[in-house]
């Protein structure tokens, strides 16, 4: 093989190590003992204080949020889009 496949292979490997920040969301709603569920900002505080980098993967929070609301994995409490509260759809 050449080095440049070697090296394609060896960063896409790279690239999937690690939880989805989905399943990280979902961990943490799952976690928290609110019965009417988590904000937004307990999702950030509750990633970053997992090691995740909240302020350079903003966008991807609220997409996978969106996502796993349309999804039915998480239900929408309170609010509209990416605000209001969240919680674990049983």
């Amino acid at each position: 093989m050449s080095s440049a496949a070697t090296k394609r292979r060896a960063t896409s490997q790279r690239g999937m190590a690690g939880s989805s920040v989905s399943d990280l969301i979902i961990k943490a709603a799952s976690a928290a003992d609110a019965s009417a569920g988590v904000s937004l900002a307990f999702l950030k505080k509750a990633l970053k204080a997992g090691g995740y980098d909240v302020d350079t993967n903003r966008a991807r929070i609220i997409t996978a949020l969106k996502r796993l609301v349309a999804k039915k994995d998480l239900a929408q409490v309170k609010g509209t889009g990416a605000s209001g509260s969240f919680k674990v759809n049983k």
